[in-house]
């Protein structure tokens, strides 16, 4: 038997927090405005949502739209009051004009995150080469999951490279947990499961009404469903 999958969820608010956790949910992505794809909550957010509930929290570093870095002394310090506020796990991942990966903003972001766990966003399916990348940041304290679609348009043309990068789980560069996410949909869980991945991620999947809408309990219970399914 497979193990039992990661479900993580976007949250924006304490309402989708609760109701995240109530359908199943093992972690949720804590982030804000949407409209450029995410970015730092405020801490305060973070701590109400913290003291509700006792799932996993993964708190993005991100202040500007796009993948450049932008105001390193800023994201240093919502780092800093991100931690005072409660977070110990947190997102992140900056891209320099090469596509490569931008190491000295990421290497500076994540010395001030003392070895929390992080994860490395979906800038990895905009770099010019995921396999470079992946071994460019592949000595990283904290780094333990790749958020990734396969590809920049979304799972249903990045499906063969999440396969292929999960053939090669423990190698150099690929230690870490891929977790899918990105146009992610139920018809695509059962092949990513016989391919040996295990985490899942979902934003707007788990808003029947949309990104204006709230999280829905009862779609996430359906996602934890299929996901249980597929470990059988």
């Amino acid at each position: 038997m497979s193990k039992r999958a990661v479900l993580e969820v976007i949250a924006l608010d304490l309402e989708d927090a609760v109701a995240a956790q109530a359908g199943g949910a093992d972690r949720l992505e804590l982030v804000t405005e949407m409209a450029a794809d995410g970015l730092t909550p405020a801490p305060a957010t973070v701590a109400a949502i913290r003291a509700a509930v006792d799932i996993d929290l993964r708190v993005m570093l991100r202040v500007a739209d796009g993948f450049a870095a932008g105001d390193l002394d800023r994201l240093v310090g919502l780092a800093g009051e991100l931690r005072e506020a409660g977070a110990d796990q947190f997102v992140l991942g900056f891209l320099a004009e090469d596509g490569g990966a931008d190491l000295t903003a990421v290497e500076r972001v994540v010395d001030a995150l003392d070895g929390c766990p992080w994860t490395f966003h979906r800038a990895i399916d905009r770099a010019a080469d995921r396999d470079a990348l992946r071994k460019q940041l592949a000595d990283l304290p904290g780094l333990d999951t790749y958020l990734t679609a396969g590809a920049a348009s979304g799972v249903d043309d990045g499906l063969p490279t999440l396969l292929a990068e999960a053939a090669q789980g423990g190698g150099p560069g690929y230690e870490q947990q891929i977790m899918v996410g990105g146009g992610l949909r139920l018809d695509h869980v059962a092949r990513l499961r016989e391919g040996g991945i295990d985490a899942f991620h979902i934003g707007g999947a788990a808003r029947p009404a949309g990104w204006q809408g709230p999280v829905s309990a009862e779609v996430v219970a359906q996602w934890r469903t299929a996901l249980d399914g597929d470990a059988d």
